[in-house]
């Protein structure tokens, strides 16, 4: 999963590279993350590009941003990877990625405050669904030590 983050990152550079923003970081231009799969009320609402909610998990707006999702996708992905297996971990990261992204692309498409955008990407609603996941399994297997870890997270 990291590194088809870290490697759909250097692409969406390498794709527009006069649209990198000076001082940003590395940050790929919109053009950029749209023909990737950036999701958010303009893609899926107004292009119509529904499949958007599904590919925007994996997709990132700057180095840092990518930086930090990854270290914070290191520490979860283990614990949720042998609690759940391989497999499982993965579907329950892209189910909360489209949960995610709907609910963001929908309050954008409302203009709701703090909560939706016209344009969004990153891996923090599966990160968030692998540490729910892991909450949820310390509290059904009655593992303490799962449950303070995850809510150390």
């Amino acid at each position: 999963m990291m590194w088809s983050c870290v490697i759909l990152f250097i692409l969406t550079l390498v794709l527009d590279p006069q649209g990198i923003r000076p001082g940003s970081f590395f940050s790929p231009s919109n053009l950029s993350l749209f023909i990737f799969g950036a999701s958010g009320a303009i893609p899926v609402f107004e292009a119509g590009r529904w499949w958007t909610v599904l590919s925007a998990g994996w997709l990132h707006g700057g180095i840092l941003h990518n930086f930090f999702n990854m270290m914070a996708l290191r520490q979860l992905a283990p614990a949720a990877g042998e609690m759940y297996g391989a497999s499982r971990m993965i579907i329950i990261y892209t189910v909360a990625t489209v949960f995610g992204f709907t609910f963001s692309s929908v309050a954008g498409l409302f203009r709701l405050p703090l909560a939706g955008a016209g344009f969004t990407v990153g891996a923090s609603a599966g990160i968030f669904g692998l540490l729910g996941a892991l909450l949820y399994y310390g509290k059904r297997s009655g593992s303490t030590m799962v449950s303070d870890q995850a809510k150390g997270w």
